[in-house]
């Protein structure tokens, strides 16, 4: 059993990506620019978001962080986005979700330039993902196929399954697994919470995917052996026996599982860091676009 890992992974990423800033630097050019929107005060956002901006510090991009009060209205959350839109010096800007209440998320990702879309959850974007055009794919799914391409995980002619179908990793999962190249080519299932007989499907698998946010979810008895598990829940379960009063689990009961797959990420130290690294990569992306 290998570990997919995603903390190493993800800092050899970081490391590439450094590098490929001081050329910028050499030069006397401008270094790419990240932005961040957060509305309100939600503990895990504000981690999650920091932490961007931590790693942006260590590639040497240019870093801006939006905080803007819980009461906001759409309207002027609206008007931020075009102002980052508009903003020459921002490559690319994310809105950090969820978002409060009163504020339509739909309209909010509509909002956003889709050549600044660094999150790649614009329908432009993800409509040219589907399509196998060149794009910005969405930071988890990009993270998971770095992975799988790192490791040499085999793709082609596997079954993979897919459990959960957000737009943000289920369903652009479901179609990148699928798609022509590597990783892909594998056929693919979809399962989400009215799909029936999971067990029988998920046994037979080459390949799960699992995004769907419920503790401990996938069992032994689920997984064949030899399968590839790629765990992208992230849920905090009270524990008071450690420090914070919580313990992080995946979709995965890991001590099981480990012992039947060929390949799993644990939680935390898999999906989780690669996906603040394929942000960046991101938006590395977007600056060499802009200057094209």
């Amino acid at each position: 059993m290998t570990i997919l890992d995603g903390k190493k992974v993800s800092n050899d990423i970081k490391n590439e990506i450094a590098a490929e800033v001081q050329k910028i630097k050499d030069k006397g050019e401008k270094v790419p620019h990240l932005a961040a929107i957060i509305v309100g005060n939600d503990g895990a956002s504000l981690t999650y978001v920091g932490s961007k901006v931590k790693a942006c510090e260590r590639v040497g991009f240019e870093s801006t962080l939006v905080q803007m009060s819980n009461t906001t209205s759409e309207i002027e959350l609206l008007e931020k986005i075009k102002e980052l839109n508009e903003d020459p010096e921002i490559d690319g800007f994310i809105v950090q979700l969820p978002l409060p209440s009163q504020i339509n998320e739909q309209k909010v990702l509509l909002a956003v330039n889709p050549d600044k879309d660094v999150d790649g959850f614009h329908p432009t974007n993800f409509g040219k993902m589907a399509l196998d055009m060149s794009t910005f794919i969405p930071a988890t799914p990009f993270g998971i196929l770095e992975l799988l391409d790192r490791y040499g995980v085999e793709t082609k002619g596997k079954h993979t399954v897919v459990i959960g179908r957000s737009h943000i990793v289920g369903r652009p999962m479901s179609i990148l697994m699928g798609r022509k190249g590597f990783p892909g080519n594998s056929t693919v299932t979809l399962t989400h919470s009215h799909t029936k007989n999971i067990t029988q499907i998920t046994s037979q698998a080459d390949i799960i995917i699992s995004a769907l946010g419920v503790p401990n979810f996938l069992k032994a008895e689920m997984v064949k052996d030899g399968a590839v598990i790629v765990d992208v829940g992230i849920t905090r379960v009270a524990d008071e026996t450690r420090p914070r009063g919580y313990r992080i689990v995946g979709d995965v009961d890991f001590a099981n599982v480990s012992e039947k797959a060929s390949y799993i990420t644990p939680v935390p130290g898999g999906v989780g860091p690669m996906t603040i690294a394929m942000l960046l990569k991101n938006t590395l992306l977007a600056r060499e676009r802009h200057n094209q």
